[in-house]
């Protein structure tokens, strides 16, 4: 009995320590903004992917729910916090629906298997990013209303970007997997 608890407080710690690494690099991938014409891209779809692929559905989704968390109760872990607001006024901004969906990416490629098939893969990981465009634009236009352009506003400046990220993970979901299965 004693042997159990150790060991179930030994693996609640590293999931843990896990979620929370995760979102500190989920925090630090939005600060991280890369010149990309016409808007800069961050490395946030990027993270939350490998988060997905890394840490799989249950632990993902927790490290996604805990970056959110941060960001609700003031953290500056968004990419436009501090300089355009923190908490949940931030969070309840133009951006909600993007960040909303990154729980719902990192859930699914959680949940995927991974081959050594690139073009399954990739198509895997385009499938679940879309959530984030989805959700985004979707609260995009609740809030700044439907006759506006959603899609040129919410979706099309990020996408030749997006594809790269997905590029660069599909190719990294072999190794990424190598090394799960270590741990």
């Amino acid at each position: 009995m004693e042997t159990t608890k150790k060991i179930n407080f030994s693996n609640l710690t590293k999931y843990v320590l896990l979620a929370l690494i995760g979102s500190i690099l989920l925090a630090i991938s939005s600060k991280i903004k890369i010149p990309f014409y016409p808007v800069p891209m961050t490395m946030q779809t990027f993270v939350v992917m490998l988060i997905g692929v890394t840490l799989g559905f249950r632990l993902g989704l927790a490290t996604i729910i805990l970056y959110l968390f941060e960001g609700i109760i003031g953290l500056p872990v968004f990419s436009g916090s501090p300089e355009k607001g923190v908490g949940l006024i931030y969070f309840t901004g133009p951006t909600m629906g993007y960040l909303l969906g990154f729980a719902i990416t990192a859930s699914l490629t959680g949940l995927f298997s991974y081959d050594k098939n690139f073009l399954k893969n990739f198509f895997k990981l385009t499938f679940a990013t879309s959530f984030i465009y989805i959700l985004g634009m979707i609260w995009l236009g609740i809030l700044i209303g439907w006759e506006k352009p959603i899609f040129s506003l919410g979706a099309k400046p990020f996408l030749l970007a997006e594809l790269f990220k997905i590029f660069l993970v599909a190719i990294l979901v072999s190794k990424v997997r190598n090394i799960k299965q270590i741990t």
